[in-house]
């Protein structure tokens, strides 16, 4: 794992720890798209209108800038997934706005 603190939030329940480690271990990968990576805030949440009842909400934090995105689905760990896909594809773009913003 790389240098970003990484707090995850169950609300209304405790999650269990391989849970935990499963968010933590596939957000840590997103450090190898951004090193300045210092921030990750979790939260998990369920309710109870559909299928797709598990929510899982992720805040990133680096210098300057936050991102987030927030996915349903059946399991939390599918709902981790889709999110971190949405914040990959964040980064992406950042990264390249960053870099089209250093040449001019």
């Amino acid at each position: 794992p790389g240098n970003m603190k990484i707090t995850t939030h169950a609300v209304h329940f405790h999650p269990h720890q391989p849970l935990v480690r499963f968010i933590e271990e596939h957000l840590h990968k997103l450090e190898t798209f951004q090193s300045s990576l210092l921030k990750g805030e979790v939260f998990l949440r369920v309710n109870n209108q559909s299928v797709n009842n598990k929510t899982v909400e992720i805040r990133l934090a680096m210098p300057g800038h936050e991102l987030f995105a927030s996915h349903e689905a059946s399991t939390f760990e599918a709902a981790t997934i889709r999110t971190l896909a949405a914040l990959k594809s964040q980064l992406k773009k950042f990264k390249t706005r960053l870099s089209r913003d250093r040449r001019h």
